[in-house]
């Protein structure tokens, strides 16, 4: 069975398929899982216990179509495009800040509404970052820059879209825009202790800002006194562990939850790995840890396997960040972390989280086409069903010397235009041009009719005549 296993994974196309596998798996889990959890509060809300799981079902097929459109692109172009977008999404989280253009639910303006369908840019702000600051990075290392020219452009950019979500308030989400920055320095080699540093600077900041706002400095109370307001602050995370409690080995099973019946807020959110736990039991929480772990497996593979830097950088960043977004979602839901609000990526309800989550998987899936096994494989005519489905392009090989081409003439300086010669300044020209045709030419050392140096004199060979002898008539 091992060696079953062994020869699979070394397949030169086994790391997209596992890609692909574990983003239909938790993606279908999560359909599941929301509708579940979510039938009882859409009756009350909407009447129909279905209006929530439409809503992720759209945003599952956006995130679908943006998953085929990313495996597609080229990776020159991903480089390209990677600090408009990530400009882009700056603006957006300038404008959604504004009374009339971002839309305020309980207390945060998130969102941009149109009609029926609502986008929080700040998801879409993970992904840039991942790109620029894997460009960056892989552009100035590439380059031997300082470590002032590595961190300089990246991290006030970082901290400056930090501080736009916060102002929303998002921290959650400015936790995780955190951790891509946190994985970009550390996966691109910057030293430990500047590392240590930003990373405590950074923790430092975010238990500030956990105390600052009433909302959070309770979820901070409740975590670490959990029994003292269990009908109040402590309510949410008590009914969780409830919840994880009552479904045993294997769990009530599908859609028998209770505490789905207003016992537990959020359970179609942020708590739906409770909801799993009640419904499927251990077995359901163990196949979710472990497809988050076969994700992690191959996405570090990928990363180890690319040849391009900038690849190799921006999928261990983003696998990073979907793990650790993961660990944190899970950690309060079990309680050994504060609630934060951060979901459970593909599984958690929220149509923008898992349309750009799995954007982000389509973009880990293209990387894994560029490892040198699978375009040697492509190449040869092994591509997948999967791949001839898609129609996929052929994609191209890295090469070091044309991306350093590609560098210089991104950043040559433009050549000054010629000024136009004035009459005096051409007459100069002829002048000087004249002075150099006139003047005599000074002979070389060594020629024919020419004086010699006492040295080559001394170096050259002595010449011996010789005479031939005519013979005796």
């Amino acid at each position: 069975m091992r060696l079953r296993m062994d020869a699979w994974t070394n397949r030169p196309l086994a790391s997209f398929h596992l890609v692909v596998t574990v983003a239909a798996l938790l993606t279908t889990l999560g359909l599941v899982m929301v509708l579940s959890a979510s039938s009882v509060e859409a009756i009350s809300s909407d009447g129909s216990a279905y209006s929530l799981f439409t809503q992720q079902l759209i945003g599952v097929g956006l995130g679908l179509i943006a998953f085929c459109l990313v495996l597609r692109v080229p990776v020159r172009l991903l480089r390209k495009l990677s600090f408009p977008l990530f400009l882009l999404s700056i603006v957006m989280l300038v404008l959604v800040l504004i009374p009339g253009i971002g839309s305020e639910a309980q207390g945060a303006r998130r969102w941009f509404v149109l009609g029926s369908v609502s986008f929080q840019p700040s998801e879409f702000a993970k992904v840039t970052l991942a790109m620029w600051g894997a460009h960056l990075l892989a552009s100035r290392r590439s380059e031997g820059a300082p470590l002032k020219a590595i961190l300089i452009p990246l991290v006030p950019a970082a901290l400056l879209m930090c501080g736009l979500v916060v102002l929303q308030p998002n921290l959650s989400t400015a936790i995780a825009l955190g951790i891509i920055l946190v994985a970009l320095l550390w996966f691109s080699g910057v030293d430990a202790r500047l590392f240590a540093g930003i990373f405590g600077g950074g923790m430092a900041v975010a238990t500030t800002l956990a105390f600052t706002a009433g909302y959070r400095s309770d979820r901070v109370k409740a975590f670490l006194n959990p029994g003292d307001d269990p009908q109040g602050l402590g309510y949410q995370s008590q009914q969780a562990k409830y919840s994880l409690a009552d479904g045993g080995l294997f769990g009530r099973g599908l859609g028998q939850s209770r505490a789905k019946w207003n016992y537990l807020p959020n359970a179609h959110n942020d708590f739906i790995f409770a909801i799993i736990g009640e419904e499927l039991g251990l077995i359901g929480c163990l196949v979710i840890l472990g497809l988050l772990g076969l994700f992690v497996y191959t996405g570090i593979r990928i990363a180890m396997r690319s040849a391009d830097p900038f690849l190799r950088l921006l999928t261990a960043a983003s696998t990073t960040w979907v793990f650790g977004q993961a660990v944190i979602n899970i950690g309060y839901v079990i309680g050994l972390l504060p609630v934060t609000g951060l979901q459970l990526p593909l599984v958690s309800y929220g149509g923008s989280s898992t349309a750009i989550t799995l954007m982000m998987f389509g973009i880990i899936a293209n990387a894994a086409r560029h490892e040198p096994e699978a375009i040697a494989a492509l190449a040869a005519g092994r591509d997948g069903k999967f791949g001839r489905l898609l129609k996929l392009p052929m994609p191209e090989p890295y090469s070091a010397t044309r991306a350093a081409v590609a560098r210089a003439r991104s950043t040559r300086k433009p050549v000054p235009p010629v000024k136009p010669m004035t009459a005096r300044t051409a007459q100069k020209a002829q002048r000087a041009q004249k002075a150099v045709g006139s003047a005599p030419r000074r002979a070389e050392p060594g020629r024919r009719g020419e004086p010699r140096s006492t040295e080559q004199r001394r170096t050259e060979p002595r010449r011996t005549e010789t005479h031939e002898r005519r013979p005796r008539r």
